[in-house]
């Protein structure tokens, strides 16, 4: 089995920075693509950025330019920089990540979710 624990989640005005990390940790042969997704009230899921084994990047319009998503293959862990945060921001977070496991099997697993909630 194979863990993802979030972190970095909290309370923030408009205008301030949060880092969001994402933790793997279990029966891990390797981290294949990682994503960060946001759910909001009322709202489905949505992709918000995503990060390939290889360092390639993706980002949702909404986010582009204020959010960066990163990786540390050594430590097994994605991050999630956000900065000039709005009220739009306001979702829970997930972790997503397509891991190969020791068994040779790739599966999809999710975290937690962790809270962002930005004040106007």
């Amino acid at each position: 089995q194979v863990q993802l624990v979030e972190s970095g989640g909290g309370l923030v005005q408009a205008g301030g920075s949060l880092r969001l990390s994402c933790a793997a940790s279990g029966s891990i042969r390797s981290l294949n693509d990682m994503d960060w997704y946001r759910q909001a009230p009322g709202k489905q899921r949505r992709l918000v950025a995503a990060i390939t084994s290889g360092g390639s990047t993706n980002y949702a319009g909404s986010v582009k330019d204020r959010f960066t998503i990163s990786r540390d293959n050594a430590k097994n862990t994605m991050y999630l920089q956000m900065n000039n945060l709005k009220p739009e921001d306001t979702a829970v977070y997930y972790c997503h990540a397509d891991v190969l496991e020791t068994t040779g099997h790739e599966y999809s697993y999710w975290g937690q979710g962790t809270q962002v909630t930005v004040s106007s």
